[in-house]
């Protein structure tokens, strides 16, 4: 029996391109997963749709009108005096402060304006509605 010639083998080749590729696919797979883990803290409500609504990402408070009337910090009822005093509080702190509105789409209209009109006499003025992207469409 003859042994082989060590020097006889190959050298083994480390690829390195191979290896870039495999890393920028987990980083996209990896910042592409982390999108949908995103957590808002929410209630459930039927918002209209509108064509040409944005994702705003810098919103401080997020609060919700119901239909039945009741008043929602994120996903905590709140009084509207409570929130109005904690919104006042922020701003002071922030100037840059935003409070966006999620109403639903039977709330009466005068509602979500007096809501609006009480934050900016509290100080704040910045403010948004929030609408689902998608066709608008009457009922």
């Amino acid at each position: 029996m003859r042994l082989r010639d060590r020097k006889a083998f190959a050298r083994p080749e480390v690829m390195i391109i191979p290896m870039i590729d495999i890393m920028f696919f987990l980083l996209v797979f990896f910042m592409m997963s982390t999108l949908y883990m995103v957590n808002i803290k929410t209630v459930d409500v039927n918002m209209p749709k509108a064509q040409t609504a944005e994702t705003q990402m810098n919103v401080n408070y997020l609060v919700t009108l119901k239909a039945d009337g009741s008043l929602w910090l994120e996903d905590q009822p709140i009084a509207e005096d409570d929130l109005l005093a904690r919104a006042k509080q922020e701003y002071k702190r922030n100037p840059r402060f935003a409070v966006v509105v999620r109403a639903d789409q039977g709330m009466d209209y005068g509602m979500v304006i007096g809501l609006l009109d009480k934050l900016r006499g509290a100080g704040i003025a910045r403010f948004g509605l929030a609408a689902e992207t998608g066709a608008a469409h009457d009922e």
